[in-house]
C-alpha cells in the first residue's frame, strides 16, 4: 500500500471513530472499540497468518513481547500523565513533537543523516501542528471552569507530568527504531507483526471487563438501524463499531506495511499527519472557530509534507518541458 492510501484509510476510520464517541450517551466507549479492534485483528491472524498456532514465527516471539511492552508502557505513561496536573490540550501539544523525536534517535541510533530538505520539512510539519495545536488548546482553555492551583507541590508533579510525557515521547520514537531494526535482521514480516502486537495485549483487557460489558450492554440499546443491501436489522451503535473495526484493521495493516517498506521516520509523519487531520476534522466537527493562526499551521503542514516527499524533483522535469515547449513550436 502506498502511504496516500494508508492516509485515506486511516481517515476512513477516523470519521468512523468520532461518530462512535461523538454520541453523548456514549462518552466512555473507547475501551470496547479498543478490545473490539485488537479482537478482530487477532483473530484474523491466527487464523491466516499463524495457521491455528501451527506457523511458527520468522521473528522469535521474545522481541514481540518486547515491542508489546514497549506500546503498553507508553500508552500507561501517557494516560498516566493526566493525573499529573496535564491539562488535555499540553498533552496533546507534546504528542506533536514525536516527528523531532523520531528523527533526533534516528540520527543518534541508527547514525543517520537527512538531507537539508528533510529537517526543514520536519521542522514545518512539526511548527504547523504545535501552532494549530496550541490554538485549539487556548480554546480549550478559555471554556475551561477549572480553577488555577497554586503551590510547590502543585508545581512538582506538573514537572513530574512533563518528565512522564518526555520519556513516553521518546520510547514511542524508540518503539518504531526497534522495528526497523528487527525487519533489517530477520526480514519483512508485517502480517506476522500485526498478528502479535495485537494478540500478545488481549489478556491486559481483563483489568477493563466491567467497563468492556457495561458499553456493550448501552451499545444493544441503542437505535435500531438497518444495514443498506443485506436488510439486517441491528442496534446502530454495533454497526458503527463494527465499520471501525473493518476499517482500523485495512488502516493498520497499511501502516504495519509501511513499516517494511519505509524508514520508521516516514511512518512516524503519516501517522502524524493522520493525527492532524484527526485536529481540524474534530474542529470542523464541533464548530470551534478555524482561526488565522489554523490556517497558517495548515499552511507550514502542507508545505512540510511538499518538501519531505520531495515532490519539487518530480514536476521539475515537467515543468523543464514545459517551459521548452512554446520554444519549439
Amino acid at each position: 500500500l502506498e502511504p496516500n492510501a494508508v492516509f485515506v484509510l486511516c481517515g476512513i476510520t477516523l470519521i468512523l471513530l468520532f461518530l462512535l464517541r461523538a454520541c453523548r450517551q456514549f462518552p466512555g466507549c473507547g475501551n470496547i472499540v479498543t478490545f473490539s479492534q485488537f479482537l478482530f485483528i487477532a483473530v484474523e491472524g491466527f487464523i491466516f497468518e499463524a495457521n491455528f498456532g501451527r506457523k511458527k514465527p520468522a521473528i522469535p516471539i521474545r522481541y514481540y513481547f518486547i515491542m508489546v511492552a514497549m506500546f503498553f508502557t507508553v500508552s500507561v505513561v501517557n494516560n498516566y500523565a493526566l493525573n499529573l496536573n496535564i491539562a488535555m490540550p499540553l498533552h496533546m501539544i507534546f504528542r506533536s513533537g514525536s516527528l523531532i523525536a523520531s528523527m533526533a534517535l534516528g540520527v543518534i541510533i541508527l547514525k543517520k543523516r537527512y538531507s537539508i530538505y528533510k529537517y526543514t520539512s520536519i521542522a514545518l510539519v512539526s511548527l504547523g501542528i504545535f501552532t494549530c495545536t496550541l490554538m485549539s488548546a487556548k480554546q480549550v482553555a478559555s471554556d475551561s471552569s477549572l480553577s488555577e492551583e497554586d503551590g510547590l507541590q502543585v508545581f512538582l508533579w506538573w514537572l513530574l507530568g512533563i518528565a512522564a510525557l518526555t520519556f513516553a515521547l521518546l520510547m514511542s520514537a524508540r518503539m518504531g527504531i526497534f522495528q526497523e531494526m528487527l525487519y533489517k535482521q530477520f526480514g519483512k514480516h508485517s502480517k506476522e507483526a500485526l498478528f502479535y502486537n495485537h494478540a500478545l495485549p488481549l489478556p491486559g483487557f481483563l483489568l477493563l471487563a466491567p467497563n468492556i460489558y457495561h458499553h456493550a450492554v448501552l451499545f444493544s440499546q441503542s437505535e435500531p438501524f438497518q444495514v443498506p443491501v443485506i436488510r439486517l436489522t441491528l442496534p446502530i451503535m454495533w454497526f458503527y463499531l463494527l465499520m471501525n473495526v473493518v476499517t482500523q484493521y485495512v488502516c493498520i495493516r497499511g501502516v504495519f506495511i509501511l513499516t517494511t517498506e519505509c524508514t520508521s521516520l516516514t511512518v512516524t509523519l503519516v501517522v502524524t499527519l493522520r493525527k492532524f487531520v484527526s485536529l481540524i476534522f474534530s474542529i470542523l466537527y464541533f464548530r470551534n472557530p478555524f482561526t488565522a493562526w489554523h490556517w497558517l499551521g495548515t499552511a507550514f503542514v502542507f508545505v512540510g509534507t511538499l518538501m519531505y516527499t520531495e515532490v519539487w524533483n518530480s514536476l521539475g522535469p515537467f515543468l523543464a518541458r514545459w517551459r521548452k515547449r512554446p520554444k519549439e513550436e
